[in-house]
């Protein structure tokens, strides 16, 4: 099978799920053709004989005041199209990807044209979908695909409700890949960031408002008040400067280290004891799964998909979206007693691996890609 990926380059999760799942796909023998504006964030394996990358081009010009970005997606995917013949086009983000996606397989000359499956991910309905600038657009994506899936309960869920859509959405969530992200000793990597009596506490995301991170500070602030820790922040994105700010305000600097982005995280997982993640809106929650994958405990907001990921009370706790003080008590719970520490980081792994695997969710993205030819080829007649 031929496959074309439409994604977001950069280090958000939506990128970083589409890369790994394109691998996947490149390993089992298909030819993967991704197709972005730059190299994507994840894609590590170009030398691999299935992957290839075809970059979207821009133009600038006085007339238009922003990119053309959909267009361009759409002029570039066509050709991809016709010269590798593709069969299907995965689209992970509703706009523009979805739309472009559309497009191309409406304008490309093919005797059998592609079909278009989309991924739901969650900021494309949740934030950018129901802006007016865009709703129509979003909806007429989402209707138009030949297969549609979201990757939580809550988002499927969410799409309907919100946006007035009454198609079938199929839930497929997120895969890790567990022998990537596992648990492991690295003393010296450890002893970088932390005395050997201290914690590590972690946060890794793209530093956007509705990520929180001042609250994960806050979280940190009172642990720290009564056991030796450190925090580690990766990621970079708008409210970085806030965190710094606060770190210094709460006279925490010490402590508190900002590492930037990289995408070899799975080492500096592997060396921590708990994953902060107080989002205040989160259709999944990514980077959740893999440092479950890591053996590593989740404290997390009780909101949208986490607790489909996270069990509460089992591999993490979930508290109330903003109550920093319940978060802190549950971190000092689980931090304070090893043996619940244990267990916590035993029954994360054993969840991440058993329910999450990408052995496991692979074959379901399979399965829609046949579903959304079998489609095409009963709408065609043939």
């Amino acid at each position: 099978m031929n496959i074309a990926i439409l994604l977001h380059s950069g280090a958000g999760g939506s990128g970083v799920v589409a890369t790994e799942l394109g691998l996947c796909f490149a390993q089992a023998g298909h030819d993967v053709h991704f197709v972005a504006d730059r190299v994507p964030f994840r894609l590590t394996e170009l030398s691999h004989p299935n992957v290839f990358f075809h970059q979207v081009g821009s133009m600038s010009y006085p007339l238009f005041d922003t990119p053309l970005t959909t267009l361009a997606e759409a002029s570039k995917l066509a050709e991809v199209v016709e010269e590798y013949s593709i069969d299907v086009i995965h689209a992970h983000y509703a706009i523009p990807h979805a739309a472009a996606a559309i497009l191309a397989r409406d304008m490309t000359r093919c005797s059998r044209p592609p079909v278009v499956v989309t991924t739901l991910h969650g900021t494309d309905v949740t934030l950018v979908g129901l802006d007016r600038a865009y709703l129509r657009t979003t909806q007429y994506s989402i209707e138009h695909s030949n297969v549609v899936t979201a990757v939580s309960q809550y988002l499927a869920d969410y799409t309907r409700n919100e946006m007035d859509v009454e198609r079938e959405i199929l839930v497929i969530p997120n895969a890790v890949d567990h022998q990537r992200f596992k648990p492991g000793a690295f003393p010296e990597l450890r002893l970088r960031y932390a005395h050997p009596d201290e914690k590590i506490l972690i946060h890794i995301s793209n530093f956007r408002p509705v990520k929180q991170v001042e609250d994960v500070i806050r979280v940190f602030a009172k642990v720290s008040k009564e056991m030796g820790a450190r925090l580690l922040m990766i990621g970079d994105g708008p409210d970085r400067p806030k965190a710094v700010e606060l770190v210094a305000e709460l006279g925490i600097s010490g402590r508190v280290a900002f590492l930037g982005s990289f995408p070899r995280i799975e080492d500096i997982l592997a060396i921590s004891d708990l994953f902060l993640l107080p989002s205040i809106k989160e259709s999944f929650g990514l980077v959740a799964l893999e440092a479950m994958s890591s053996g590593v405990p989740v404290i997390a907001s009780r909101t949208g998909g986490i607790p489909e990921v996270v069990l509460d009370g089992e591999t993490g706790f979930l508290c109330k979206e903003r109550d920093t003080e319940a978060m802190a008590k549950a971190a000092l719970k689980i931090l304070g007693d090893p043996e619940l520490h244990w267990r916590f980081s035993a029954a994360a792994r054993a969840r991440a691996v058993n329910e999450f695997s990408e052995s496991k969710i692979t074959p379901l993205y399979a399965a829609a890609y046949e579903l959304a030819l079998e489609r095409a080829l009963v709408a065609s007649g043939r």
